[in-house]
């Protein structure tokens, strides 16, 4: 039996198979989530370590234990981007537990540079106020803050990433926000 001809058979079925049997959707989900949530999760590992090029390396291996797990994802207990900030979380812990230090915010990259007008001016001046305010907040708290705008997570998805109910998640964020309002407004 002349098998390199058995061979060729077998690549040109597949090669003539239609699209629809040969695609991995699993695959193409995936990437398809890592491109929607690549950025959001850079940022908010990035907030958690203060550090950029330990956020991209923690930002890489988040998406692949999520990729090694991702036939394990079930869709009854959230949506994929709040199981991904999950393994995000997980993976910046365990970074800052390595280095046993406290998470802290990084600033923000320099804006391109603002209009010389006074309201360039007074949005600089709040975004300097916004930024001291989120840097003195507890550690849990700027996470919180970096899950809701980072990631842009409701509440929900927030509450099944901290391991806590949807309400006290809620209130949590509230009472944030509430501390970030007057420490901008003190800073006024």
């Amino acid at each position: 039996m002349d098998h390199s001809s058995a061979r060729s058979e077998g690549v040109s079925e597949t090669l003539t198979a239609p699209a629809s049997q040969t695609r991995d959707t699993s695959w193409e989900r995936f990437e398809s989530l890592y491109r929607s949530s690549r950025d959001d999760v850079y940022a908010y590992v990035s907030t958690l370590l203060r550090d950029p090029a330990a956020a991209e390396d923690v930002t890489a291996l988040a998406f692949e234990r999520a990729y090694r797990r991702r036939r394990t994802f079930d869709r009854r207990r959230g949506e994929e981007r709040a199981w991904l900030f999950g393994i995000a979380r997980n993976a910046a812990l365990d970074e800052l537990r390595r280095r046993r230090r406290v998470a802290a915010l990084v600033t923000d990259p320099e804006d391109a540079p603002e209009r010389d007008t006074d309201d360039g001016a007074e949005v600089a001046l709040r975004r300097t106020a916004v930024q001291t305010a989120v840097a003195n907040l507890p550690a849990r708290e700027r996470e919180i803050i970096a899950l809701k705008f980072h990631a842009g997570m409701s509440n929900g998805e927030l509450a099944r990433v901290l391991g806590i109910s949807e309400s006290n998640a809620g209130t949590l964020l509230y009472r944030t926000m509430e501390k970030l309002r007057k420490a901008c407004n003190a800073t006024a």
